[in-house]
């Protein structure tokens, strides 16, 4: 599946997913039913993935954890904050920079649309 179109996938499985359950739950519901749906909808889906950290090339024995991992190819960290804030899109980009891998999605979860609270970003 080409790149956009599998973000494009995802998306509307968090479309779906804030839907049905809407605004104001703990991330880790809206974390448990986005991956129901985007295994229902056959994709392959790493949850809570360590990924270390290098230092100039240096392991330093850290890790942090993905929310997601999709098709190996999308990384997707998710939220339910009251707003996002730079800082969140900073997180997910040096999330992109560690794995390598070319596409993140940040997604709010608490809000009345989640339309208005997507970033898409590229490694």
């Amino acid at each position: 599946m080409e790149l956009n179109e599998l973000t494009r996938e995802i998306l509307g499985a968090a479309f779906h997913v804030h839907t049905v359950m809407g605004a104001g739950l703990l991330e880790s519901v809206y974390a448990t039913a986005l991956v129901y749906e985007l295994r229902k909808r056959g994709m392959r889906v790493a949850t809570e993935v360590a990924i270390p950290v290098l230092y100039e090339g240096v392991d330093l024995g850290l890790s942090f954890r993905a929310d997601l991992i999709v098709e190996g190819r999308v990384i997707l960290e998710l939220k339910s904050v009251q707003a996002l804030s730079p800082i969140h899109s900073k997180q997910l980009l040096n999330y992109l920079k560690l794995t390598g891998l070319p596409v993140g999605l940040l997604l709010n979860f608490n809000t009345i649309s989640l339309r208005d609270q997507i970033v898409r970003l590229v490694n």
